[in-house]
């Protein structure tokens, strides 16, 4: 790959690895990897965190892994293992092969303590948690040593092996590294290293009872793995030195190197896996896969394409800070995806009863439109057309306003991809005076695609054939958070749009969509693009998402 000629090389991080890149600091090709703990869902963040890990890698003709951080069984499942690897290679960053455990380095990590152990750099802690707290100081108090950091490297040795024997009740000891307890950096102030944990893990079983803390795994595992670059999100700045200290006390040939890229956040979405947590335990969304969530099930299901989310991270670059994002560009690029890609049907959401009285009772007519005005490689459909049909309720008014363009009593508009028809009578409901049937007539001379020439209309309105329409369940979607705020506490009910989800009950469609698959997307003309429901869709019923209306419409509120 000629990076020289990539448009993106201009990128703070590129730039930065290629300068290291050309010391020739590795005697390896270029691998970086995506560490993801499996104790939850991928979100629209991890996709940038994987993109810039994966492009990266690419741009300089390396490897990428994926490595589950697997080093907390009490929260870890094999579930969560699946679904991440199946999110990633739906969303097009497949590691193939290279697919890989930290809890398959457990041994090689416990001999690191060992080694850090023998060479007075890690010693047994029996201070409580609170204790610990309390010896750790503050930013702008130095902590103080632990009593039991001068312990001799023969107790702590034995102090180690009883912890991995099982000789000791849960927490009740650590293994800390002996660094700098004035440290400015208060993740060098005798960091923990391993602690005691009681729980069976997904993949070693009770093999073993200790486990080590993530800041001290992280860097071993990417040795192993001969990583050259853990590329990882600013937060994790301030734990560099401890990365780097780490190897270097372990004196790892040509180490590989930790760089920070920005934190990526949506407006109207929930980013945070805590705040995701909360949403789901707490019953405020449908489950991890709620279309209304950033995670990447949430999005598939609402209907979102991987393309679309890759040029969104794409098109954000890399970014040096915690960034906020105005989801209207996912939606953006995501509209242009869909574009060209999708069968355009005809939707009634609010269905208003139109009988055609001079077009032959019992009659049917196929008619020929378009799947797509801009893909022509789409092809064509036949729609019928009957005498009864449905449009959609707000495309008649008894009392038009000015600049209302569609029917009226005694106004004409065209029916999509048909004639031309005439409001002649307003039926009524008697008790609550509303319009339940309209009585028209048509002008069969105005068929479309019949080369007619003669008068025009300003209004054009879509409509469905009454005995051939297809029952569907519309779910209408906005976003989550009424104005990007998160809760005090725990408190989600006053920062939830109310309006996030609004379901629409037996919306009537053409039957082109009956036998429409799971995940299958169609424009549903005027109202948007939608996505066959993939959880809530059974044999009898289809449902569709709202992946997104034809123009950004939540600005405009």
């Amino acid at each position: 790959m000629n990076t020289e000629q990539d448009p993106r090389s201009d990128h703070f991080l590129y730039k930065e690895i290629r300068a290291e890149l050309q010391t020739l600091p590795f005697g390896r090709v270029m691998c970086t990897r995506f560490p993801p703990e499996p104790n939850g869902y991928l979100h629209i963040g991890s996709a940038y965190a994987i993109h810039t890990n994966y492009r990266m890698a690419q741009r300089f003709n390396g490897t990428f892994h994926l490595r589950f951080d697997d080093t907390n069984p009490l929260k870890e499942d094999i579930r969560y293992v699946q679904a991440i690897i199946e999110d990633m290679k739906w969303l097009g960053y497949d590691p193939e092969s290279h697919i890989y455990y930290g809890s398959d380095y457990s041994e090689t990590i416990y001999d690191a303590a060992v080694q850090l152990i023998r060479k007075g750099k890690a010693y047994v802690c029996d201070l409580t948690p609170e204790e610990m707290k309390l010896h750790r100081g503050t930013l702008t108090e130095p902590g103080t040593d632990s009593p039991y950091r001068n312990r001799s490297i023969e107790e702590n040795l034995a102090l180690f092996r009883k912890m991995k024997e099982g000789e000791f009740p849960a927490s009740s000891k650590v293994l800390r590294a002996k660094i700098d307890m004035k440290s400015p950096n208060m993740t060098l102030r005798d960091p923990v290293l391993y602690r005691i944990l009681y729980a069976e893990h997904y993949r070693t079983g009770t093999e073993w009872c200790i486990f080590p803390m993530y800041d001290f795994a992280h860097p071993i595992q990417d040795a192993i793995e001969g990583i050259t670059y853990s590329l990882c999100s600013i937060e994790f700045k301030e734990h560099r030195p401890l990365y780097e200290w780490v190897l270097n006390e372990l004196e790892t040939p040509e180490p590989p190197r930790q760089r920070e890229f920005g934190r990526l956040s949506l407006t109207g979405v929930v980013t945070s896996k805590r705040f995701l947590r909360q949403l789901v335990e707490g019953g405020y969304v449908d489950g991890w896969d709620d279309p209304r969530l950033p995670t990447l099930r949430g999005l598939r299901r609402r209907g979102y394409t991987p393309e679309s989310i890759q040029s969104f991270v794409e098109e954000v670059g890399n970014i040096r800070a915690h960034s906020t994002v105005d989801i209207s560009l996912l939606d953006q690029l995501l509209r242009q995806d869909l574009k060209a890609k999708t069968v355009s049907v005809m939707a009634v959401l609010q269905p208003l009863k139109v009988v055609i009285t001079n077009y032959p009772e019992g009659e049917t007519e196929l008619l020929s439109l378009e799947n797509n005005s801009e893909n022509g490689a789409l092809g064509t459909r036949e729609v019928p057309f009957s005498s009864t049909i449905y449009i959609e309720r707000e495309d008649f008014m008894e009392h038009p306003v000015k600049g209302f363009h569609r029917l009226m009593p005694q106004g004409e508009v065209r029916l999509k991809g048909a004639y031309f028809i005439r409001c002649e009578e307003v039926i009524k409901d008697p008790v609550s005076g509303e319009v339940t049937e309209l009585r028209c007539t048509y002008d069969p001379l105005t068929k479309s695609g019949s080369g007619f020439e003669g008068r025009k209309v300003k209004g054009t309105i879509h409509w469905v054939s009454a005995s051939h329409a297809v029952e569907a369940d519309i779910h209408l979607y906005e976003r989550l958070l009424l104005d990007d705020k998160l809760p005090e506490g725990d408190n989600w009910a006053e920062v939830l749009n109310p309006n996030s989800r609004v379901i629409v009950s037996k919306a009537l469609i053409e039957p082109y969509i009956e036998t429409a698959a799971p995940e299958q997307k169609f424009q549903f003309f005027r109202h948007g693009y939608f996505a066959v429901d993939t959880r809530l869709t059974t044999d009898h019923q289809l449902v569709f998402n709202r992946i997104v209306p034809l123009k950004d419409s939540w600005n405009k509120r």
